[in-house]
């Protein structure tokens, strides 16, 4: 594991702390159960592939610890809807504070902003989260193997189903596809594969193009990280790869609903 990962993973912990201390498990549960109701994140992924266009998660995203500030000009109402308006099927939105400057109020207002569901981008660890993201509007949660054992991803993954949480569970390689495959997931989720090793940041679209044939058959997969022209996307599509999760290429234009357009 990465040094970075190791210092978000700890920082999470410290978080969770404090999270436990305002609300109690039981608080959280009733505040998850009252938000709005799920609007369907995988089933508007398979929408747009049912249609013949690519399923696009449009990132919502204000810095990274490998690239710094990405955009200065950051309003979350705004870029939901420009994401919405250009086909978008989904939204991610970072709600990690201390390493990517993001904040749970940028998913309520995304959220409030357009019809699009939204998966909540940030490193759980806990059932405590999963709560936490449901009652703040998530429709979807990621579950990062890299920073999960085979146990807590289970786990995981059974809270959310539980309250009907859709959950995309993210890996960058082989053995993490291995423990992913061994959990036995039940439904409701998506592979992830992101193209960015969170050991190194080195971004290679060809992750997920060498992890493609060890997929089984009907496993639904997001492409993610380095998604940058539409050359990228013609690549992935040609290998049977039609869900794409996009954003700094996004993100650092003026326009990101007009270069969502061009990429599409």
């Amino acid at each position: 594991m990465s040094d970075i990962l190791h210092r978000i993973l700890a920082r999470k912990c410290e978080e969770i702390a404090r999270l436990g201390q305002r609300y109690s498990r039981a608080t959280l549960e009733d505040l998850a159960r009252a938000a709005d109701a799920p609007r369907g994140f995988i089933a508007a992924l398979d929408a747009k592939v049912a249609a013949g266009s690519p399923g696009v998660i449009a990132e919502i995203k204000r810095a990274s610890p490998s690239k710094g500030l990405i955009r200065a000009d950051f309003d979350p109402l705004f870029l939901a809807r420009e994401y919405a308006s250009a086909g978008a099927a989904c939204l991610s939105v970072l709600t990690d504070e201390t390493f990517f400057q993001g904040h749970n109020a940028f998913l309520v207002q995304a959220r409030a902003a357009c019809g699009l569901p939204v998966i909540r981008k940030d490193f759980l660890i806990d059932e405590l989260q999963i709560l936490e993201a449901r009652a703040i509007g998530a429709d979807c949660v990621l579950l990062i193997a890299a920073a999960l054992s085979a146990a807590q991803l289970k786990d995981l993954y059974d809270c959310a189903r539980a309250f009907a949480l859709d959950v995309l569970v993210e890996i960058h390689d082989a053995d993490e596809l291995a423990a992913v495959l061994g959990a036995n997931l039940a439904g409701g989720w998506l592979l992830g594969i992101n193209n960015r090793n969170l050991r190194t940041f080195e971004t290679r679209l060809e992750t997920t193009l060498d992890l493609l044939p060890h997929l089984p058959p009907g496993l639904a997969v997001v492409t993610e990280s380095g998604i940058a022209s539409r050359a990228d996307v013609e690549r992935m599509r040609k290998a049977g790869v039609h869900r794409f999760l996009i954003g700094e290429s996004l993100m650092r234009q003026d326009r990101p609903g007009a270069a969502l357009r061009a990429l599409l």
